[in-house]
C-alpha cells in the first residue's frame, strides 16, 4: 500500500510540474505571473494542486512505511 501511494504521489508531482509549465493563462508575460492571475481570477493555479497533492502523498507514504 505504501509503495502504491508513493508511486501515485510521484505521478501527481510530475503531472503538476507539466501543467505548470504548459498551461497558458489569460494575462501575464511569464509562467509565474500567468499562474498568479489564474489563482486570483479562476481560483486555481495550473498544476499547483496536483503538485502539492503529490508531495502530500509521498510524505504520507514515507510516514506509513516508517511507522510499519
Amino acid at each position: 500500500m505504501q509503495f502504491i501511494l508513493f508511486i501515485f504521489g510521484v505521478i501527481l508531482v510530475a503531472w503538476g510540474i507539466y501543467r505548470m509549465r504548459t498551461d497558458g493563462g489569460l494575462f501575464g508575460r511569464n509562467r509565474k505571473s500567468k499562474n498568479i492571475f489564474n489563482l486570483i481570477l479562476l481560483g486555481e493555479a495550473s498544476g499547483l494542486g496536483q503538485f502539492l497533492s503529490g508531495i502530500l502523498c509521498i510524505v504520507i507514504g514515507i510516514i506509513t512505511f516508517v511507522m510499519k
